[in-house]
C-alpha cells in the first residue's frame, strides 16, 4: 500500500499532514508534480517530477497506482480512473471519492466547468478552511488504520 499525491495543486497543510502520517504510519508517499518540490528527507517520502503538459501527472499516478493505494487529489476524473483501477481517492478538502459517488461527482463538475465556459458561473470553490484539513486528516487517519488492520 502506498499514498500517491497529486501535487501541483495540493495546498501545503495537506501535504504536511501526509509527510507526518508517512512518517508515523511507515507508509511509501510520493508527490507526483512537473515542478521540483521540497519535501523532508524521509525514507518514507519521495518526489516524482513529470514533464510539463496537460494531465501528464495525473497519467503517471494512474500507470503506478496499485490496487489498494490511496490517492489524494482535487482532480476528479484522476480519481475515477484511479478507483476504476481498485484504489482509493481522497481530496485534499476530506471527500472521500468511491465508486458509489465517482461518477456523480464527474457529472457535477463537467456541467460546472460547461456553467463557467459559458460565462454562466464564475465563482469557484470556497476558499479552503480548518474543517476541509480535518475532514482531510480523519479520512487518511481511518485509511491509515484499516491498513494497519486496527480497524475499519
Amino acid at each position: 500500500m502506498a499514498i500517491w499525491v497529486d501535487a501541483d495543486a495540493c495546498p501545503q497543510v495537506i501535504k504536511d499532514i501526509l509527510f507526518r502520517a508517512a512518517e508515523r504510519a511507515q507508509v511509501l508517499t510520493t508527490l507526483v508534480a512537473n515542478t521540483a518540490l521540497r519535501v523532508p528527507s524521509s525514507p518514507f517520502i519521495r518526489t516524482l517530477r513529470v514533464e510539463q503538459g496537460w494531465d501528464v501527472a495525473d497519467g503517471r499516478i494512474v500507470q503506478q497506482v496499485q490496487p489498494g493505494d490511496l490517492v489524494v487529489t482535487a482532480d476528479i476524473p484522476l480519481a475515477a480512473l484511479v478507483i476504476a483501477r481498485g484504489a482509493r481517492a481522497l481530496d485534499p478538502r476530506g471527500e472521500l471519492y468511491t465508486e458509489d459517488n465517482v461518477q456523480e461527482r464527474l457529472a457535477v463538475r463537467n456541467l460546472m466547468q460547461g456553467l463557467r465556459a459559458g460565462g454562466d458561473l464564475i465563482a469557484g470553490p470556497a476558499p479552503f478552511s480548518q474543517s476541509d484539513r480535518q475532514r482531510f486528516a480523519n479520512h487518511l487517519d481511518h485509511f491509515l488504520t484499516r491498513r494497519s488492520g486496527a480497524g475499519d
